[in-house]
Order: C-alpha cells, then structure tokens, then sequence
C-alpha cells in the first residue's frame, strides 16, 4: 500500500534527480508550475491531496523514468542512486513467521538460512519480504502474494501492519490506536475492530508493501 507521503517523496525526488525544483519538474512535463507545490498537497480541510495518474504520467514521459524507476524512489532511492536494479531482500513464508523460527521475539530477521528475492532498493536493512502460502484477507492479500515488512518503522494511525500474538498466531489489519495496553486495528475485509491486549502480543510490524 503506498502513502501520500511516497507518493509526494517519489517526486520531489524525481526533480532533484533531474537537478530541479518541483515546479521546475511540473514545467518540463507541460504541466502548471504549482502543480506539485507543498501548499497544494493538502487541502484547506487538512485532507491529503494525491497527485493525478496524468501528472505523475507526464513527468515520468518527460524525464524518461520507468515506472520500475518511480517506484524505487518512492520507497527510499536517492538522487543519486542508481535505478533499475534490483537488489536481494531476504524472504520467508508466512508459515515460518507463525512458526518463530525465521524471526526474533521482537519481529527483526535472525542470522541463518533465508531465501532471497530480487526487489527495488529499500532504504530498510532490516525489512524483508513475507510470501503469503495461503489467503489470509482477500481481495487485499492472497496466496502468492509477497509483502514488504518493517519490523523497525514507527506505525502510525492508518498503516497496514501484521501483529504477531504470542501464540503464534498473525493477525493482518489497518492500526487505529497503539498503547502502552493494547493495539487496537480494523480487518480489512470485514471492517471489524480488533483489540489486542499488550500481554498477548509478541510484536506489531508495518507492511510497506505487497506485489501481487
């Protein structure tokens, strides 16, 4: 799932790729100069706005940037890092994960054996990809699918995330409160509140994507 906030960084890191402002990236496209301004990325109502598909288009067309290429910035690539390359990103399955035996009691990889994967540079050393060996919240997640998680990313209200319980079961949902007491998240199919108390989980990590 990608943020506003990625969306927004993957272009004003396409502009400073291509030694320009934001307006001076929107003016190469034939775009309006406020186009991609900071004033116009929220509404007055304090809503996110998101850029169109026929801006991000039209500067991708403009400035030769593959969509693979986009989306490396957008997850972290930097001005002047190189783009069309994949680089190896530990995996594991679901199962394992519910297992415990690929993790450590705080959710980050252990040392050992890992299958790898080719995936877009994430600025995360501690990320990995899970494969999922069954559906487990479809339409959203199924089998196959291959999700990007950050034990070590701070989760904010609205993040996708997975929380590990400490008998090992995983839970998949939207987070709506996180306390010292408890986690409190949204399934995604069903919408229903699930609250899960601080002395049943093990740990709570965000999803910061999914290849389907």
């Amino acid at each position: 799932m990608l943020t506003h906030k990625q969306v927004w960084d993957g272009i004003d890191r396409l502009a400073a790729r291509h030694k320009l402002s934001a307006s001076g990236l929107a003016k190469k496209a034939g775009l309006d100069p406020t186009t991609f301004n900071k004033s116009k990325r929220i509404t007055k109502q304090g809503k996110p706005r998101w850029p169109s598909t026929e801006s991000i288009s039209k500067v991708l067309e403009a400035t030769g940037t593959s969509m693979q290429e986009f989306v490396e910035l957008m997850m972290g690539a930097t001005p002047g890092s190189p783009v069309g390359r994949g680089f190896r990103l530990r995996c594991t399955s679901l199962s394992e994960v519910e297992k415990g035996t690929c993790l450590d009691a705080a959710g980050f990889p252990q040392p050992g054996a890992w299958e790898e994967i080719e995936y877009p540079a994430i600025e995360d050393e501690h990320a990995y990809a899970l494969e999922l060996d069954r559906d487990v919240a479809p339409p959203f997640y199924r089998t196959g699918d291959i999700l990007v998680v950050s034990p070590g990313s701070s989760i904010r209200r609205g993040d996708r995330a997975l929380a590990r319980l400490r008998d090992g079961r995983v839970t998949f949902g939207l987070v709506q409160r996180r306390t010292a007491q408890r986690v409190v998240l949204t399934e995604l199919v069903s919408g229903a509140e699930v609250v899960i108390e601080a002395d049943r989980l093990a740990w709570l990590a965000r999803i910061l994507w999914v290849s389907q």
